[in-house]
């Protein structure tokens, strides 16, 4: 899993980025809230580590407008204040969780696993957008009642919209987190994959879901 970590601390970055890695995630480190909401357009993560005073858009700021724009990654908010109403803000701002500064690795490892779980594993295994349901333990696909096979890359693509509802995934991302770093974009793979995908999902008459976003790549939204 890929986990985005916003901090002007260098130290702390380096700290929080090697323990990520070590842990076996991916990560993705910025200093500034506009470098975060940039990175969060660009290449959705799985979750956000997010420090609430940064030296342009504060945490606070970055977290309402990820809220606003429908975006449900979990955010784990770090502090060095202590006071009740700072902590009550990060919250009511959107914040799945706080933990204030100076704090053990350990345990911003272990709330982030707990996040993530939460998120991922809180209904038997299943991710569920709307009628969209996908079983990440037997693989198996449901929209609404009816029940659909896919295959590996159908299957990579699909619980990558469900992870990332609402928002905009562009081909740059998709190619990367589905094909891998490697991978041709110069080929027509993604539309036609895509359009296997819509095929399944639409396959009884059932609306869109999947949208394509001229210029830049697809979304999925709740039919």
């Amino acid at each position: 899993m890929r986990i985005l970590v916003v901090d002007d601390d260098t130290a702390v970055l380096r700290s929080i980025d090697r323990a990520l890695r070590l842990e076996g995630y991916e990560v993705d480190t910025v200093t500034s809230g506009s470098e975060a909401l940039e990175a969060l357009a660009q290449n959705p993560p799985d979750a956000v580590v997010l420090d609430l005073q940064l030296p342009d858009i504060d945490g606070l700021t970055v977290c309402r407008r990820m809220r606003a724009a429908g975006d449900d990654t979990p955010v784990l908010m770090l502090t060095a204040r202590h006071a009740i109403d700072d902590r009550v803000q990060g919250l009511d701002a959107g914040a799945d969780d706080y933990l204030v500064k100076p704090f053990a690795l350990a345990e911003l490892l272990a709330r982030l696993r707990a996040l993530l779980r939460r998120r991922f594993e809180g209904e038997g295994g299943l991710l569920r957008v709307g009628e969209l349901t996908l079983d990440l333990s037997s693989r198996q696909a449901h929209r609404g009642e009816r029940a659909f096979t896919l295959t590996r890359i159908e299957y990579d693509l699909l619980e990558m919209f469900l992870r990332h509802p609402r928002q905009v995934l562009t081909r740059e991302v998709l190619l990367h987190r589905v094909w891998g770093f490697d991978f041709d974009s110069g080929t027509n793979s993604l539309a036609v994959y895509v359009g296997y995908l819509r095929r399944k999902l639409e396959e009884d008459g059932e609306p869109r879901c999947i949208h394509t976003v001229r210029g830049v790549g697809y979304v999925l939204r709740d039919a």
